[in-house]
């Protein structure tokens, strides 16, 4: 390959993974053909990306990005992930993946995330963690919790002095009626 295409090839990689924080490596083992077709659909559908691409061009592309860490000390044939909506979804999407029969040999060899190295295991532990949606469903049952409880503290202190207003008013009243009975 001349150096001409090699530094085409290390720019347009440079440029698809320009705002990109987040990857994972996997191995496509020995998917033919057909099966990587369907899994490239599969993962598009998921707007998530997959590129196969020379290690030693992808090293040299990204070596001062966050993303150069999940490059190191890789060797084989390996494919690029990066997309969907956060680093979880991507990773449930992957492990999710590395599980089905037809994609046999799949696996995941790391990554990078906020310039941090990834082991292959992390995936897992990734993929266990909330995604964004959930996230913000438990923030926003916290907040909402704070102010249940502010107003039913604020709330209580009334009805409890409505209620001994109330039983006062009604043991007044008996004495009233005992008296002009």
């Amino acid at each position: 390959m001349s150096k001409l295409v090699k530094d085409l090839m290390m720019q347009t990689l440079r440029s698809r993974l320009d705002d990109v924080g987040e990857v994972f490596l996997v191995s496509l083992g020995t998917l033919d053909a057909q099966s990587t077709t369907q899994l490239r659909l599969a993962l598009r559908k998921k707007n998530i990306n997959l590129q196969l691409i020379r290690n030693n061009l992808a090293r040299r592309a990204l070596a001062d990005t966050p993303l150069a860490p999940a490059f190191e000390d890789q060797a084989g044939m390996l494919a690029v992930c990066w997309g969907g909506e956060d680093i979880v979804d991507l990773a449930k999407e992957l492990d999710r993946i590395t599980g089905l029969p037809d994609f046999a040999g799949f696996e995941c060899q790391g990554g990078a995330m906020d310039g941090a190295k990834l082991a292959a295991a992390d995936l897992k532990r990734v993929a266990k963690w909330p995604s964004r949606a959930e996230q913000l469903s438990i923030l926003s049952g916290q907040l909402c919790s704070l102010g249940a409880t502010l107003s039913g503290q604020l709330l209580a202190g009334g009805a409890n002095l409505a209620g001994q207003l109330a039983s006062r008013i009604e043991d007044l009243e008996k004495e009233e009626g005992d008296s002009a009975a």
